[in-house]
This record gives C-alpha cells, structure tokens and sequence, in this order.
C-alpha cells in the first residue's frame, strides 16, 4: 500500500524530531535543507533543555513534555539499531545535569523566588539553596549572591549530536534527506500545496513541514503564505577546556528577563555551563540584528563582564573561540506548530527562539498527533499558525 509521503523543509534539531516522529507514524519522509543537517540554528546554540526559564503556561508546558521524552527517546534509538544507534544516542552527550539560577541583587532575589513559587504550582521542581547548599554545589559562583534556585530537571545536550541521533533515526525508519535543496516556491492544486519548487524542479508530497527556523519568514513568503518569524541573533564564548568548574547550568536572574523581551537592542545575561570535553560555554546575548553575521566585540565583552560576577574564576581562564547563530524569534515568544488554515498541506513548527533544542521532541510528538488525528498530548491552540503574532506582516 503506497504511504502518504511528508516533506520536511529544514534538516535542523526540529525538522530532524519531526521527521523521526513521522516516519514512525508510517509515512514516507524527505527532509530537504538548502545547507547541510544541522549545520546553521542548532550548530550554533549550547544544547539547553530547560524548564527553569519558562513561566507557568503553553511554552512550559511543551518543555515538560519534552523534558519527558528525552530520556526514552534516546534509550529506543540506541535499543533499535544496535551497531549505528548506540553511537548516535551516545553522541546526543544527553547530561541531566541541572540547572542553578542565582540572583546578585535583592530585587533579583525577590524576582526569583516568586518566579520560582508559581513555577513550583505548574509541576516544576524548583528548590531553594541556602549559602551552604550552594557551595557545595557550585563551589566556585560567588559569594555575593542573595538567592539561588535549583532546578533538578534542567538538561544539557550536544545540540549537533543530539540532531544527528533524531535525523538518524528518522534514516533508519525509511526517511531520506537531500541536503543543498533550497525551496524557491509552491506549486498550488485545488487550493491546496501539492508539491515545492527547487532548483532542479519540483517535489511532492501530501504535506508539507515547514521547519526553516529563523528562515521561516523567507520560507513561507516563497511558499505564500509569510509567518512573522524573525532572527535574533545571541553569542556565546567558548573557554579552553578547564579542570571541573561548572557543575551544573547556572544563570543569573536576569536571564529570563532577557528571554522574554522583545527589545530589538542587545540584552545580555550570564549563562555560564560546562561541555563533556571540558570546555566552558559561557553567554548569552539577545539582538535584533536581521541576518548579520559579524561578531562584535562589544558584544562579546558584555557578557563576559556578566558571567565573571558569577564566576569571578573564570577572569583568568583563555577563551579559544566564539561563534554566534540565529534564533527565530515570534513576538508573543510561542512557537508555531500547526496546520496553515490559508494554504492547506502546509504544517509549521518553527518561532522556538533559543529553546528549540529542549522543545524540539515535544513539537515533534505534538505535530505528528495533530498530522495523524490521535489525541494530542496537550492543548495545541496557543501554538496554531492563524493567531495575531504570527500573521502579522513581518518587519523589514
């Protein structure tokens, strides 16, 4: 019996775990990107799976959900292809680590236990530290700390790893990827999207992802139908690697200040972490700066003068490199995962911003669920593409 065949447009971490969660539901899968897998958004992000930054509602909800199936996620791939998944499960470099947030100010303080109350009546374990509880976890942050928070459920991985273990896993299942396949535009039957264009012709299907990232914007304007998805750009250090440091995923309070603007001008905040090679990952920053890929220098140093107030340690450790990428960026701070009502054929999952890494399971899970008819594993309607931020004419 000939399957329905779905063409996921995009080879990063999201369009990797919705191309896995479709060629499991039985259909026939092509993941086409115009670069190579994995090589532009989830090449340049630090691997977060976090529950620690979401504020009680829809985003916290899919991160949890996410959360949830990473574990068993990477134990099937590794159980289902003894000889290839084991390696690909292994290079996820899934760390359970957890995640620490710390505040420097009283005001800080105040804004993070309270955050952390109601975080604690939507299912998150949030516990507080006192000065003693967090030496011993973090015995190099500082000392002039007024509160912390630990977060048990925060997560690492490799982000590459983790979406080569999704995309190859989706391969063994059926799937097939064309990389360097860049779409230029729809070909519409009976108002519906019946194939897209690419340079060497067309390709059809009976539906249609869309998973460009922060390219979701140009994407849907080619295949008629624009999404307000936007880039915004963040920045990180990379320091040599360094005998144990970091124990855990520790930000400052600002953070999730930081997280949740929509302020088009730089917003930096500490978020220092650990790699398994040693290596100490050390951001972030926030700027609207469309697609520019310069690194700056100012930036740069403004977070390091962050990240030193929490790790005043690392002021004398040599940094081998920087790199920086494009999030995609919806100005309500929700992704899009759903049906496009204005051109049918057309799904979306895509405006993860920074957290696309942690929540990629959970939109892949969610899409397929939608695809598929079966119950989904929760309410889909704040993520639906027809909702005001998303359908708005997006910025020049």
């Amino acid at each position: 019996m000939d399957r329905s065949r779905a063409v996921v447009m995009g080879a990063g971490v999201i369009g990797a775990a919705c191309a896995r969660e479709l060629a499991l539901a039985g259909f026939e899968v092509v993941v086409v990107d115009r670069g190579g897998a994995a090589a532009a958004t989830t090449a340049h992000g630090e691997g977060n799976v976090l529950v620690s930054d979401k504020a009680p509602g829809p985003e916290l909800r899919l991160a949890q959900l996410s959360r949830a199936l990473w574990p068993g996620t990477l134990e099937r791939i590794a159980e289902r292809d003894p000889l290839r998944g084991r390696g690909r499960a292994a290079g996820a470099e899934w760390a359970p680590k957890g995640g620490i947030v710390v505040a420097t100010t009283d005001e800080g303080a105040r804004g993070l236990l309270d955050f952390a109350g109601a975080q604690r009546a939507a299912d998150v374990r949030a516990e507080v530290l006192d000065a003693a509880a967090l030496a011993a976890a973090e015995p190099f942050v500082t000392t002039a700390h007024t509160a912390a928070v630990h977060y048990p459920d925060d997560a690492q991985v490799q982000p590459a790893g983790a979406a080569a273990a999704l995309l190859g896993d989706a391969l063994a299942q059926g799937a097939r990827l064309r990389t360097g396949c860049e779409i230029t535009g729809a070909v519409v039957r009976g108002g519906r999207l019946a194939a897209v264009r690419h340079r060497d012709g067309t390709l059809g299907g009976d539906l249609f992802v869309e998973a460009a990232g922060p390219w979701a914007g140009e994407l849907g304007a080619r295949l008629g139908a624009p999404v307000a998805v936007r880039p915004r750009r963040g920045d990180v250090l990379v320091t040599a690697p360094l005998p144990p440091t970091v124990f855990h995923k520790v930000y400052d309070a600002d953070y999730v200040g930081a997280v949740g603007s929509g302020a088009a001008e730089l917003m930096t905040s500490a978020v220092v972490e650990s790699t398994r090679a040693g290596s100490v990952l050390i951001g972030s920053s926030r700027r609207r700066v469309g697609f520019d890929t310069r690194i700056r220098p100012e930036v740069l140093s403004a977070v390091a003068r962050k990240a030193l107030r929490l790790f005043p340690r690392l002021g004398s450790v040599p940094l081998t490199r920087a790199y920086g990428g494009f999030r995609p960026y919806v100005e309500d701070h929700l992704p899009v995962i759903g049906p496009d009502p204005r051109l049918p054929g057309l799904w979306h999952a895509t405006g993860h911003e920074g957290a696309g890494i942690g929540l990629s399971l959970g939109t892949g899970r969610l899409l397929a669920e939608l695809v598929t008819g079966r119950e989904p594993s929760l309410d889909p309607s704040d993520f639906r593409a027809d909702r005001p931020a998303v359908t708005k004419e997006a910025e020049v």
